[in-house]
């Protein structure tokens, strides 16, 4: 294959999948700790869900929480590593990334 990529400067580039930016953090999850999820109600609007603990690059979280926005047509973003998704979708974040092979403990109520 010509368009192979062999070798890049591109800081975000991996040698293993050779993709940028790397995919190999969200297919293959190392966590030594359960994510944290939770939820954190405003005083306007309907609140949001936290998920904490991630042990990935910060492009495998943007990508993931792409997925999650995309998939609940809902509004978040990452802010300092925590993915923060807007309204009480705790059930769906959870059963999404049981599925994908993370442990994830609920904290508060």
């Amino acid at each position: 294959m010509p368009d192979d990529v062999v070798y890049s400067t591109d800081p975000a580039f991996c040698p293993t999948c050779r993709r940028s930016p790397c995919c190999c953090s969200v297919a293959a999850p190392k966590q030594s700790e359960p994510i944290r999820l939770s939820f954190k109600s405003c005083t306007k609007g309907s609140g949001m869900t936290i998920i904490e603990g991630f042990q990935m690059h910060p492009a495998g979280k943007e990508e993931l929480l792409r997925s999650f926005k995309k998939r609940l047509g809902t509004g978040g973003a990452v802010k300092f590593g925590v993915l923060e998704l807007q309204g009480d979708h705790r059930d769906f974040v959870e059963s999404q990334l049981k599925a994908k092979g993370y442990k994830v403990k609920r904290v508060g109520g």
